[in-house]
């Protein structure tokens, strides 16, 4: 039966400790065995098995997840990337006391195994040597069931991202419709959503005192299945329909006087005739107290079948994310309902710091021997900041996973984990490869007014413009960089995570720390996009503040006397995108001088907003209704989505018979020639262009955006190739007064 869920949180390590806590901390947590028995242990109480290769090292999941439980005084067995053909290798640790606790990874299986054109990759960051293969498509689900196989009796409690994004149902790009909520298809017991500690560290304690994890349904970022239908006292919202226009009412004035009924209808105790009665009528709005309300979601057969509906199903989900706020939700799946209570309570600065601090080894398990690791290569000198992002970017899964609201740790856990990786990280060589997290600015930035973030329900801090409510001063994080780059020891500390520029040009000082002292050459940022279009639906603001940032970048890069260059990143394929857009989005790449490494369209990720607007083709962020409200257009096909990319790569002659082909049916054959005002020349090299313009060339990694370089000056490109003769050649003939060129700025708007 769902119950109320706790407002305050209890503090993550105020558990007292389970009983196992005597046997001590474990210097890397087993994966077989014999490991097990050199700890002296008899069994596991939990085993976390993953999709990932086990890293000790706090930017994975199941290395904080299982220090965590460990902290609680939990023995903790690892189970990562099994061979899931058999439950053989499920039954490695043994039978669990407590529970199977079951991710796929840090990304999603099926975004890490597929490219955005549904093509298997051939590696996985994740893997050792960088081998992919190595864990099935919809992982969680496949996991969970040989758990069942191996030890029927043991419950499962899923977590990771891949959970978090599949909770209700979601449209799934790869077989092109919408799923069940994966609670459902891995019958696990329970599903952990979002910052996993809190939730993870009670069912443990609960589960150890006898407790079933199908019986908890009181725990915040917790999704369960349940037939028991409302509790009593509570009261549904009921949201599964999409309001249709019809004719107004007249509002009815609850005080007057109305004639009794006919006397067919009448009642045994009717007045007599000619009579009048005062009737009152009940408010047709009532606010519910929040904690005893539901909010029911159209059902998951009325959003598979319905693209309405499921538009509307995705605005209420992502209406009902701030912990402060939401109400618990529930969706119909046949005959039982998946409830979703409201999310996780962001950690404290204390709780950040205590979990960061965990005795992590922060090397990969011996087991691996000497082979590579990419995704370990790429953080194992890098330190994670904060959690969370208010930018709320529709395409992105950030904001979902782990919230709007800032977990930041404090100045003196970061330096202290510096101090670390100095003193006890294999290969360092004194540079700090990254001081971030999903964003590298939203350190210690947060709403002004505890109430005003507590009640606020919109879905972005930034857009359309930024909040007269979030403070955005970065001393703090300008003082963090400070004291980092003056520890003994470190030459260097870089700047590598995603910068939010909209935020940083409200505080010149903290480009001018970020561009004199933490740039290696390179600055990574993400316009997206030029045009209001599709930048309108991305939640991302316009080109002008992006001139605003490279105002400023150039300036104090001047002034340090260095020589360094924006790495745009944009997407290609957006819902909401045109031909027309993507064409202007070329014209500005060439007149700025900038070309295209690696592209990629995007990918509908489950969830996401701008996945409901691919699968739709309607706007949730405005209301949803049946005859009326925006339309968004979504590339999907083959070929389009190709085109889109051929003009993120317009200097690439493999593209060059696509784009002709499109700009003469646009309309646009002026951009055909070879002057230094045409977007693509005439000519055609030989050997060049034979499969009609893939948009990549063979070979190349996908990313999930484009990788641009800057070629003003020649410098090598971000694959670390320089620029051939003839791309100089073609980069010369760049033309700024061509009169059908445009400026990129969309409708010239003064852009936040």
């Amino acid at each position: 039966m769902p119950a109320v869920v706790a407002d305050v949180p209890r503090p993550l390590f105020s558990y007292r400790k389970y009983w196992a806590h005597r046997f001590g901390v474990a210097p890397f947590l087993p994966m077989s065995r014999a490991e097990m028995d050199q700890l002296g242990w008899d069994a596991c109480d939990i085993i976390v098995v993953t999709g990932d290769a086990y890293v000790d090292h706090p930017s994975f999941g199941m290395a904080v997840i299982g220090r965590v439980l460990e902290a609680q005084g939990f023995r903790v067995g690892i189970i990562a990337q099994p061979d899931w053909t058999s439950p053989e290798a499920f039954r490695r640790l043994g039978r669990p006391k407590l529970f199977f606790g079951v991710a796929a990874g840090n990304m999603d299986s099926m975004v890490n195994r597929y490219t955005s054109d549904r093509r298997m990759r051939s590696n996985d960051a994740y893997t050792p040597n960088d081998e992919g293969g190595k864990r099935p498509d919809r992982a969680v689900i496949v996991y969970s069931q040989r758990c069942r196989e191996a030890y029927s009796d043991v419950p499962v409690v899923l977590g990771g991202i891949e959970a978090s994004l599949r909770r209700i149902a979601h449209y799934d790009y790869w077989s092109d419709k919408v799923r069940r909520s994966v609670l459902v298809d891995s019958k696990a017991d329970l599903l952990v959503y979002g910052n996993a500690e809190r939730a993870i560290a009670e069912i443990a304690h609960r589960c150890a005192a006898g407790e079933s994890p199908k019986a908890m349904h009181d725990i915040r970022g917790t999704a369960f299945m349940t037939r028991d239908g409302l509790p009593e006292g509570w009261f549904e919202v009921d949201s599964s329909t999409v309001d249709e226009p019809g004719p107004v009412e007249p509002m009815l004035n609850p005080y007057e006087d109305i004639p009794p009924p006919a006397a067919s209808c009448a009642s045994a105790d009717a007045k007599p005739a000619g009579e009048t009665r005062l009737v009152h009528f009940p408010r047709r709005l009532v606010r519910h107290p929040r904690e005893r309300t539901v909010v029911r979601l159209p059902a998951f057969e009325q959003v598979r079948d319905d693209p309405v509906l499921y538009a509307h199903a995705s605005r209420t989900l992502h209406l009902e994310t701030n912990p402060g706020n939401a109400r618990a939700l529930v969706q119909r799946h046949g005959d039982r309902d998946v409830w979703l209570n409201p999310p996780p309570l962001p950690l404290s600065t204390a709780e950040m710091d205590s979990v960061f601090g965990l005795p992590y080894a922060r090397v990969p398990h011996p087991a691996y021997g000497d082979a590579r690791i990419p995704a370990y290569e790429m953080i194992r000198f890098s330190v994670n900041i904060m959690r969370g992002c208010f930018g709320g970017c529709t395409f992105c899964s950030i904001t979902e996973h782990e919230g709007r609201i800032i977990q930041s740790r404090s100045e003196n856990s970061i330096l202290h984990e510096i101090e670390e990786i100095r003193d006890k990280t294999p290969g360092f060589t004194g540079v700090i490869s990254d001081l971030g997290g999903p964003t590298a600015n939203m350190y210690r930035l947060a709403c002004k007014s505890k109430d005003i973030e507590r009640s606020c329900r919109k879905l972005s801090c930034v857009w359309p413009d930024i909040c007269s409510n979030l403070g955005t001063n970065h001393a703090p994080l300008v003082q963090l960089y400070r004291k980092a780059r003056s520890l003994p020891g470190i030459k260097k500390v870089l700047i590598a995570s995603g910068l939010r520029y909209d935020l940083a040009v409200r505080d010149p000082e903290y480009v001018r720390e970020l561009v004199s002292h933490h740039v290696g050459g390179y600055l990574k940022i993400a316009p997206e996009h030029t045009e209001s279009g599709p930048l309108s639906k991305m939640m991302k603001p316009g080109i002008g503040t992006y001139d605003r940032f490279k105002e400023l970048f150039e300036r104090f890069s001047k002034a340090a006397g260095k020589e360094q260059y924006l790495i745009p990143y944009f997407i290609a394929a957006h819902p909401g995108t045109s031909d027309e857009d993507m064409m202007n989005l070329a014209l500005w790449l060439k007149r700025n001088g900038f070309r295209a490494d690696q592209v990629q369209a995007f990918l509908p990720s489950p969830m996401a907003l701008a996945s409901a607007m691919y699968h739709s083709g309607r706007n949730p962020l405005k209301g949803i209704h049946r005859d009326r409200g925006e339309l968004v257009e979504s590339p999907k096909g083959l070929k389009q989505r190709r085109l889109h990319k051929a003009f993120l790569r317009y200097h690439d002659a493999e593209n060059w018979p696509l784009l002709r082909e499109a700009l003469k049916r646009m309309g646009r054959a002026d951009l055909i020639g070879n002057g230094k005002h045409h977007l693509v020349p005439s000519w055609q090299p030989s050997g060049t262009g034979l499969a009609g313009g893939e948009g990549a060339r063979a070979g190349r990694k996908h990313r999930p955006q484009t990788v641009l370089t800057q070629h003003t000056g020649l410098p090598p490109d971000a694959g670390g190739r320089r620029v051939t003769r003839r791309e100089r050649t073609a980069d010369s003939q760049q033309s700024k007064n061509h009169p059908h060129a445009r400026d990129g700025r969309p409708g010239r708007r003064s852009d936040p």
